[in-house]
């Protein structure tokens, strides 16, 4: 384990070393692996070797498969990734591994299949090592289940790494892998990236295959994707998914390799609609990044905020219903050994404020679908929106944990998550990088929205920014 002794960096953790994997990025890796210039068993050897280092520290695996991975044949394999090490979300089936959807409630056996997102991210030559962790089915903003130890951020261990995608932010904050998967069903990609100082890029609504589950919903919020270190990753790794699943109703991303040179009218928001005023230190960071967009030459303006006031209501109780539903047919949709006495106290509150208001149920579903278009419409005006990703910096664990007092956690999270839910009502694409950092060593992040289908536009931005002000590393500080 790197730590340091500087006060403000003393409760960092990564693995980063000498070895294989050095502080590549995947496509590095990928390109080492097929020159031969790296071997596949030294990146596996070495992968596995830093997660073990880190774990004990971090506790972002919720099961892994190391032995396995250390006796298969030491072959590259086929797909642009190949022979790259990674983890699944464990919310995802993976053959030959359970799925615990981060809940004691279940005591799921080893799937007999990788499920059907599974089947197009590994496709692209992934090597399994394990799960990651994530919080009861995603519900929270934080990786701390109930029933063991949470999940801790590298970049400063006494705080969260957001959620729900926490474990697999945490892993590779810290150097274990390059990538790894994440989903996003209200901000569960690009808010553990935010806490965590990574590249979080949520697609467009029906941009990858859907997993059975996120077909199933009356609103299909969920959409799939991965947390990197570099925006390359990100570009490569949606340009490989199209080439395994396309979505012809979308316009196809292709590779991105850089800036455009394109001028781009951009608005910004600072403020939310929920009542809660954004904190200096992030709104400072919006600022700051306005500020350097337009020295590049984009045109930028403050605008307003363009949710009905209504949408707060209508995604929370959506939200709730989620959960509600969760618990009356977890047998079902999650797995045959579901106890529902074991659910964590946000699962039973939000269940029990869906069942205070289970009549307002086709109102804000109605409301909801119509989302689509209120987004739309604010991209007749401008290409990008900026916005922060959280309305205050990563809170420290216990803050908003699922064992605290339900009425009291729904007004933190109310006011901690106020800006990423709209594009998953909408459908519409939003990116989150890192632009500054707290006195307590903290990335703070920025999120950049798009039109439906527009995520070239988000890359091609991100490519210009990351040159122009390049993320800060884990490993130099």
């Amino acid at each position: 384990m790197n730590n340091s002794n500087n006060t403000n960096t003393k409760n960092k953790v990564h693995s980063f070393c000498d070895d294989a994997l050095a502080d590549y990025d995947a496509v590095e890796l990928a390109q080492l692996l097929r020159s031969k210039a790296v071997s596949p068993k030294e990146v596996i050897e070495a992968s596995v070797a830093r997660a073990q280092q880190v774990e004990p520290h971090i506790n972002s695996i919720e099961v892994n498969c190391f032995e396995k991975a250390l006796a298969e044949p030491y072959t590259l394999g086929t797909g642009f990734f190949a022979g790259v090490p990674t983890f699944i979300k464990d919310n995802t089936p993976v053959q030959g591994l359970p799925t615990q959807h981060g809940s004691d409630t279940i005591r799921a056996k080893p799937e007999k299949k990788h499920g059907s997102y599974a089947q197009q991210y590994l496709d692209q030559g992934f090597r399994v090592l394990g799960k990651s962790t994530l919080p009861e089915f995603g519900f929270n903003a934080t990786t701390e289940p109930s029933h063991k130890k949470p999940t801790l951020n590298p970049w400063n261990t006494e705080y969260s790494t957001g959620a729900s995608s926490g474990g697999s932010a945490a892993l590779v904050a810290a150097g274990v892998v390059p990538i790894a998967h994440a989903n996003d069903g209200g901000g569960s990609i690009r808010i553990p990236a935010a806490c965590c100082g990574l590249i979080g890029l949520k697609p467009t609504r029906g941009r990858h295959i859907e997993s059975t589950q996120a077909k199933s919903l009356p609103i299909k919020i969920v959409s799939e994707g991965i947390v990197s270190r570099s925006v390359r990753d990100t570009a490569y790794f949606h340009a490989e998914a199209e080439k395994y699943y396309r979505n012809t109703k979308l316009p196809l991303i292709g590779l991105v390799e850089g800036p455009n040179k394109k001028r781009l009218r951009i608005g910004v928001i600072v403020d939310s609609i929920t009542g809660y005023a954004t904190d200096p230190e992030t709104r400072k960071t919006v600022e700051n990044t306005a500020k350097l967009l337009e020295g590049m030459g984009h045109q930028v303006e403050e605008m307003p905020m363009l949710i009905k006031p209504s949408f707060i209501e209508d995604f929370s109780l959506y939200w709730s219903m989620l959960a509600f539903m969760t618990k009356k047919t977890g047998k079902l949709t999650m797995d045959f050994s579901f106890d529902a006495s074991k659910l964590d106290g946000l699962s039973v509150g939000l269940g029990e404020l869906f069942k205070k208001n289970f009549y307002k149920a086709p109102q804000f579903l109605y409301r909801l679908k119509q989302t689509y278009n209120d987004y739309a419409e604010a991209f007749e005006h401008y290409d990008i929106i900026l916005t922060p990703v959280l309305a205050h910096t990563t809170p420290k664990l216990g803050h908003i944990s699922p064992d605290i007092p339900f009425e009291l956690l729904f007004e933190r999270l109310m006011q901690y998550v106020s800006f990423t839910p709209w594009a998953n009502a909408a459908g519409g694409p939003a990116l989150s990088i890192p632009m500054s950092e707290t006195e307590d060593n903290l990335p703070i992040s920025v999120q950049f929205m798009a039109d439906h289908g527009q995520e070239r536009t988000l890359l091609e931005l991100a490519f210009e920014i990351e040159q122009a002000q390049p993320w800060r590393r884990i490993n130099a500080i």
